[in-house]
């Protein structure tokens, strides 16, 4: 059976308050007053568009290490003005790219996020997690006339830390963990605000607030952090969001209404036997323009005719949260072989599925005119897409969950990954099915740092060795919810103790960490491992506070 008395935070108060069970095939889109489409606002500035050739040529002329840093820097005139300097000065003898670039555009700060901050080793982890808090937080600006690629918010919102500079979506969940165990729950409803004014002016919550993430999202979990805040605070705090969350769904189902059976339109898919789930998507098949020479330089190694698709997985995989990762790649050793729009993932449907939940028990809560059709029909969502992917992606042989190609059915069990632990998270496995995953994850993905990633070692950084906060979190909460405190209690020492032994050699709190080697640095990627760190914090003061 689940074991009802360690009900994951996220939905203990809410399920109080609005009588919604614990467990956690849309049809179409709910028909409210939200929209799909946002307020028309004046254009943003966004480099890759507004810069021309400037842009290419200063991205892949290496004068940045980081593809980052060139399009966090905010111009010091108008774009089309640098654009006209530029044009007439790039062919004149002496012309220097980096002396352009210095005069026209404030670069970002050089050092990392909360660099100012002064670790004293001499406090525990716990007590340095809580003092780091003001350092990783951000104000809205006093003049946002020109902000560069970054989208104001209007209210406090903390960043990750190191070369994250702006909020990021679902880092923010389990940052909030952290900030509800520090008692600093205005910030967290802060941040909500502000996703909920993402919602409302730009029609989705982005993967950060920079122009250039405008064509994706990231693993919605807009609705668990809803939970979590009402949970810590006030069940009925959580209506406030209600708009934002259906038009949020609104924007992952965009297009439902048109598909047949084998089909699939943005972010929604029909599978064969008609029901519906959901995929990873960006709109723009272009490289990202914070990775952008990364990309640019893989995509010319493929023929001409493949290099929009390509770029579009790259994109898509950035919108999952797990760029980059075996998970996602026909050939492990081939980043080129991305399949990320092929599939249908196991952990963001059980995000929807939750959301879907969430926005039945606010509808049939708030009790207006119309609401309790709206409630039932959100219902009815949340369990045929249950039903869907419990068919779709679990391996009654294996004991596991698996993504799933849409167009054909089959599932990818040649490439296990701790996203299984998601339907235990949010409650959709059946108690079988919890106890099946639960003994797999022990078996194979425990070590004796805490969760790995993937069973893969393939110099990606969300793979083998590597542990992620996040996944460490929804596994560990996932099989205490089926009756596996035993193991959950395991892979939290483990974890903790990891973490604990990082920051007293380094004063660090570590973006991944190796869980094969605790004692090896995590690496891979595109990037150096970052220090800061948002949601490693506040995985670690949620876990910590279980021992107390």
């Amino acid at each position: 059976m689940i074991d009802g008395r360690h009900k994951p935070v996220l939905l203990v108060g809410l399920v109080a308050a609005l009588a919604l069970v614990v467990a956690c095939r849309p049809g179409t889109s709910s028909r409210t007053s939200t929209s799909l489409h946002p307020p028309a606002a004046a254009p943003r500035y966004d480099p890759s568009r507004d810069l021309g050739a400037l842009f290419q040529d200063v991205q892949l002329s290496g004068i940045f290490p980081d593809s980052k840093t060139f399009v966090d820097a905010r111009p010091l005139l108008a774009p089309a003005e640098i654009v006209t300097r530029y044009a007439s000065s790039r062919d004149s003898p002496g012309f220097s790219l980096q002396a352009f670039v210095d005069r026209y555009f404030e670069l970002p700060p050089s050092g990392p996020a909360g660099e100012a901050f002064r670790t004293d080793t001499s406090q525990t982890m716990e007590q340095h997690i809580r003092a780091l808090w003001p350092a990783l937080t951000r104000v809205p600006p006093p003049d946002t006339a020109n902000a560069g690629s970054l989208i104001p918010l209007p209210e406090p919102y903390v960043v990750p830390g190191g070369r994250f500079r702006e909020i990021y979506y679902w880092d923010s969940y389990f940052t909030m963990l952290g900030l509800i165990e520090s008692g600093r729950s205005e910030l967290v409803r802060s941040m909500l605000d502000n996703f909920a004014y993402l919602v409302r002016t730009v029609g989705h919550v982005p993967n950060g607030n920079r122009t250039y993430y405008l064509g994706r999202s990231q693993p919605p979990f807009f609705a668990a952090m809803v939970g979590l805040y009402a949970a810590a605070t006030d069940t009925t705090q959580a209506l406030r969001y209600l708009d934002a969350l259906e038009t949020e769904h609104a924007f992952w189902m965009d297009g439902v209404e048109r598909l047949t059976p084998g089909e699939a339109y943005r972010r929604v898919v029909m599978l064969r036997d008609g029901s519906v789930l959901n995929r990873y998507w960006d709109d723009r098949p272009a490289p990202r323009p914070e990775s952008y020479r990364e990309d640019y330089e893989l995509g010319q190694t493929l023929p001409a005719a493949r290099r929009e698709a390509f770029y579009r997985n790259v994109r898509a995989t950035g919108e999952s949260g797990w760029d980059f990762s075996s998970r996602w790649m026909r050939d492990p050793k081939d980043l080129r072989t991305l399949e990320t729009t092929d599939l249908v993932p196991v952990d963001l449907n059980s995000l929807l599925y939750h959301a879907e939940r969430m926005i039945s028990a606010l509808r049939a809560s708030r009790g207006r005119s119309g609401d309790a059709e709206v409630a039932k029909r959100f219902a009815q969502a949340a369990e045929g897409r249950r039903r869907a992917l419990l068919v779709a992606a679990y391996d009654p042989l294996g004991g596991f969950f698996y993504d799933v190609r849409w167009r054909t059915g089959e599932r990818v069990t040649d490439r296990s990954t701790l996203a299984a632990a998601a339907p235990l998270y949010f409650g959709l496995a059946t108690p079988e099915q919890g106890r099946a995953v639960a003994a797999r994850l022990e078996r194979d993905f425990l070590k004796p740092g805490g969760f790995v990633t993937t069973l893969i070692t393939s110099g990606q950084q969300w793979d083998a060795p590597n542990g992620w906060p996040p996944l460490e979190w929804l596994a560990i909460e996932g099989v205490r919810r089926y009756g596996r405190a035993d193991l959950a209690a395991a892979a939290r020492d483990r974890w903790l103790a990891l973490n604990r032994r990082t920051y007293r050699s380094t004063g660090r709190m570590m973006e991944k960490y190796d869980v094969v080697d605790p004692h090896r640095r995590a690496g891979g990627g595109e990037y150096a491992t970052q220090d800061g760190f948002g949601w490693t914090n506040g995985v670690a003061l949620a876990l910590a506070a279980q021992g107390r």
